[in-house]
């Protein structure tokens, strides 16, 4: 298994005053460790060359839109991928968020459990720079929590941020991200911002998870059925990342293709599909054995599907159903290859029956009795 480094940073503070901050926002820049070197030496270039003597900052470059879209560009031709935490702080109730070390703790959880079931064999470098409290309340909750058995070979290095370009990137994606998320950055860009990163997007875990049925109505007689498909869809999803734990690789690569289905249902339009090459594509970010178009149809879409998960799918691709018309997209299509399979066995039974003037039944052994009743009761 290949081993990954990560360089870790924040946006926002623990402060619920609104005007001040809507959103925190932890990053993690993920990098290939036998790439590290040669990453380096691209993201010193572009340091060079946008921020002469100085780090890469994202408050160095603020909001000069123009500016961060230019340096993105660049950051973005690099090999690396982006895992992030979004926690709105509007919709965080009780008053126990407003205590600092009980926000820190709970945010240092959440990050925990996303980044090291997805990277059982991971090295973080975070920032101590400054007043950095979340990344240093980290060192110490992992320090406390980290099960080595479950993940061998994890480490935590704290190095402070003119030591490490990776931190520097971290940091200017953090900001950027805040760009993006955060209402009081927002700009008529910050779709624009999303678009060059969301290559690099390999997980962006937004919390608290919820889902808000007028996020997706364009059509004001969007049907009360519809609302339920779109609600029991997420839920299932929803509650599929949180009891997974994803000790195994295929858990894993279940619980990252439905992150990545959260991710695509938010950044693109709520009725696009997208392909299982595009799926595969993100997937195989990061590993040493290459997923194949089988292995994703069967241990990870079919083996979801076995698993509750509700899928729309049809020759575009797959995405979170909102409608019943996109439910019976998958659905017409498992009827054209039920029905005649089943066509073919009850043809074979019947030739067999004939033959042997019904003396034997090929569907009366007892792996066969399931299929026997759906035949039997189809006549």
């Amino acid at each position: 298994m290949s081993k990954f480094i990560a360089f870790a940073d924040e946006f926002g503070t623990n402060s619920f005053k609104f005007d001040i901050g809507s959103h925190f926002i932890a990053a993690s820049v993920i990098i290939r460790k036998d790439e590290l070197e040669d990453v380096e030496k691209q993201i010193e270039e572009i340091r060079k060359k946008y921020f002469q003597t100085g780090e890469i900052k994202s408050s160095k470059v603020s909001d000069n839109h123009r500016r961060r879209l230019i340096i993105l560009e660049q950051l973005t031709k690099i090999n690396f991928t982006v895992y992030g935490v979004v926690v709105d702080k509007r919709k965080l109730y009780g008053e126990g968020f407003k205590y600092k070390k009980s926000f820190y703790k709970f945010l240092n959880g959440l990050l925990y459990k996303e980044l090291f079931r997805t990277f059982p064999q991971l090295e973080l470098k975070v920032d101590e720079h400054g007043g950095n409290d979340f990344m240093k309340g980290f060192k110490s909750y992992v320090e406390e929590n980290h099960i080595r058995d479950l993940f061998s070979g994890s480490e935590f290095h704290i190095k402070k941020s003119h030591n490490e370009l990776g931190v520097q990137l971290a940091d200017f994606i953090a900001g950027t991200l805040g760009f993006i998320f955060d209402e009081t950055k927002k700009s008529n860009k910050s779709d624009e911002f999303l678009e060059i990163l969301n290559n690099k997007l390999i997980s962006l875990n937004r919390f608290p998870r919820e889902f808000n049925i007028k996020d997706l109505d364009e059509d004001v007689t969007f049907s009360e059925d519809n609302k339920i498909i779109a609600n029991l869809s997420l839920t299932r999803i929803f509650d599929f990342i949180d009891r997974a734990k994803g000790n195994k690789e295929n858990e894993r690569d279940k619980i990252n293709f439905l992150k990545l289905l959260l991710l695509f249902h938010q950044s693109k339009h709520h009725k696009e599909y997208t392909t299982s090459g595009e799926f595969i594509k993100h997937l195989n970010i990061n590993r040493d054995k290459k997923i194949s178009k089988q292995y994703f149809s069967s241990k990870i879409i079919a083996s979801l599907r076995d698993d509750g998960i509700i899928l729309a799918s049809s020759r575009s691709g797959y995405k979170i159903p909102t409608s019943s018309d996109e439910l019976k997209k998958f659905i017409n299509h498992s009827n054209d290859m039920i029905l005649p399979l089943l066509k073919r066995v009850e043809d074979c039974r019947n030739a067999v029956l004939l033959a042997t003037n019904k003396d034997y039944d090929i569907l009366n052994e007892p792996k066969f009795h399931k299929l026997k009743s759906i035949i039997d009761k189809t006549k």
